[in-house]
């Protein structure tokens, strides 16, 4: 009997029938919402010589997996496709010629677009990476976009050394939570800005407890008193943005008087030229895929990273983001839930 797999696919619009480990139905029309996608059983795929059968574990839903859907990300997998860019695997069974993992060896995905959103796959050895499997599910689960990213804006873009601090919006974020982690481990401080909610003090606490120094709403930033604060600690050397607009601007009139700042832009946004032009801010952007991407000729530097970011969570240092754990039954539920605004807590698709 021919072994089967459950796939999160978007349901509507034209569809089209493709081969192998990635056979699947896809809407070939942008979505705007979450409710057009259904859940299909397909024939699990015959396993080659370098390939990988692995039963998935868990999965995340991100932002980047929405834009995906929608047709408005920098990459979008051909069709058919999988929607989910992160997960965790247990292997079940290997190829002949397969020689980095074994069955029972926990995966993630080595790069974007390998489609997670389901139960068990194939998939080609050079696509995954083996992770520890004495570490948290969820951590795992969410191990290669978010902690990677910040990792990688921590690690390259500015020599820190302990007692430097840093700046960031949307300082809640899944990204913005591991900075906070990494940071406070690597003995950096950080200066965490938010939008302001309803449950602030709620979510002042929880990054707090992370490990956050300062946490200020947006409108606070913008107040003349936070320039005492500033004048309190270390004048960031780094600032990283992923909101753009006001937030970007306002955090950074806020540094025109240190020497050397550097902004790391993962959404591009408007910026005071002057700044630029009259104290040498230096900018520059960073995508996470991209960086995977450079580094699939010699895996060492990815490893490394991962590897580096498993011991800080065997140590305690780093946790996964805040979840709600949801069966891939309740799947409408999670994409609707992880689209609405002021979303604290990542949605895992439980497999």
């Amino acid at each position: 009997m021919l072994k089967r797999e459950r796939w999160v696919l978007p349901a509507g619009g034209k569809w089209r029938l493709g081969p192998g480990p990635r056979a699947a139905l896809r809407n070939s029309r942008r979505l705007r919402g979450a409710t057009g996608h259904i859940l299909k059983d397909l024939e699990v795929a015959k396993l080659g010589d370098s390939d990988v059968h692995i039963k998935m574990l868990a999965a995340p839903i991100n932002p980047a997996d929405i834009n995906m859907i929608q047709g408005t990300y920098a990459i979008l997998s051909e069709l058919p496709a999988v929607g989910g860019n992160e997960g965790v695997g247990q292997v079940v069974e290997v190829g002949s010629c397969v020689t980095s993992v074994k069955p029972g060896d926990w995966v993630i995905p080595a790069d974007a677009g390998l489609g997670t959103w389901r139960t068990e796959a194939v998939f080609p050895e050079e696509t995954l990476l083996r992770v520890p499997g004495d570490i948290p599910v969820l951590c795992a689960a969410t191990l290669s976009v978010n902690p990677c990213t910040a990792y990688r804006m921590l690690a390259d873009f500015e020599t820190l050394q302990p007692g430097d601090s840093v700046i960031q919006n949307a300082a809640n974020s899944g990204v913005g939570q591991a900075v906070i982690q990494i940071a406070k481990a690597f003995g950096i401080r950080t200066i965490n800005v938010v939008r302001d909610r309803p449950d602030l003090p709620k979510l002042v606490e929880r990054l707090m407890s992370l490990g956050a120094d300062h946490v200020i709403t947006e409108e606070m930033l913008r107040k003349p008193d936070m320039k005492d604060l500033f004048k309190s600690i270390p004048k960031p050397r780094l600032a990283l943005n992923c909101v753009g607009g006001k937030s970007a601007t306002e955090m950074l009139s806020r540094l025109l008087a240190c020497a050397e700042w550097k902004c790391i832009l993962v959404s591009v946004s408007l910026f005071l030229q002057s700044a630029f032009i009259f104290k040498d801010v230096k900018l520059r952007g960073f995508w996470m895929t991209q960086w995977k991407k450079d580094q699939m000729h010699n895996k060492d530097s990815l490893k490394s990273m991962v590897e580096s970011l498993c011991e800080l969570v065997r140590k305690g240092q780093l946790t996964a983001p805040a979840c709600t754990e949801v069966p891939l039954e309740d799947y409408r539920t999670a994409l609707e839930a992880s689209m609405k605004p002021f979303t604290s807590s990542k949605q895992i698709l439980i497999l």
